[in-house]
């Protein structure tokens, strides 16, 4: 089967628990907390029918906000009164000029790939930045607790083809030529106990941020 069919099927693998999931409000809310002061153009990447994006226009009306998916379904979804642009494509060849966007999003995305194509993501990531813009990605963690507890992986769901250590992901960011890189809780937990508890293992899922300068 073609390398591209292969990522659809497990991006539409990975829709039903998206649509589903109770924390995509929180989760763009606290990405527009991390925005750079100046952000004004975002990326939205594996931003699926854009519930993530109506919550960024809330906080923001003024963002210019770009979708991408890489399903065309998804695309042809979006609200156009949110989403002032669109992508349909994958995260390791981006349509957009070198330094497009202030910020970019990617929740829950990164463990939808195989590793051999993380590297070259973050690349297109850092690529599509502009000097000074950010990137703001959670997914779930290695470490936490309650998978440790309960003899749980990541991997374990059916669509997560890679996991990330939160220290491991921050090397591979600093490699690429982000700086300033931080990491935060993130998760339902984080609704209890806040993004910077200082023991990461007790959230499920964690946010990790990178600038271009």
């Amino acid at each position: 089967m073609p390398h591209d069919q292969n990522q659809i099927i497990e991006a539409n693998r990975s829709q039903e628990v998206s649509e589903s999931d109770s924390f995509t409000a929180d989760r763009y809310r606290q990405f527009y907390s991390h925005f750079p002061v100046h952000a004004k153009t975002v990326l939205d990447v594996g931003c699926n029918t854009g519930r993530g994006g109506a919550v960024l226009k809330i906080c923001n009306p003024g963002i210019e906000l770009t979708g991408m998916d890489c399903v065309p379904e998804r695309i042809a979804a979006l609200d156009k009164k949110i989403y002032d642009r669109s992508l349909c494509g994958f995260s390791t060849q981006i349509s957009a000029p070198d330094g497009s966007f202030d910020a970019v999003v990617a929740g829950e995305f990164i463990e939808h790939l195989p590793p051999n194509q993380v590297g070259a993501t973050l690349a297109e990531f850092f690529r599509v930045l502009r000097l000074k813009g950010r990137l703001l990605m959670t997914t779930p963690n290695p470490g936490y607790l309650k998978n440790w507890f309960n003899h749980l992986s990541v991997l374990q769901e059916g669509s997560h083809l890679s996991q990330h250590h939160p220290n491991s992901l921050a090397a591979r960011l600093r490699m690429t030529g982000f700086s300033k890189v931080k990491i935060f809780g993130s998760g339902r937990v984080s609704r209890l106990i806040g993004q910077r508890f200082p023991f990461l293992p007790c959230y499920g899922s964690y946010l990790i941020r990178g600038n271009k300068w």
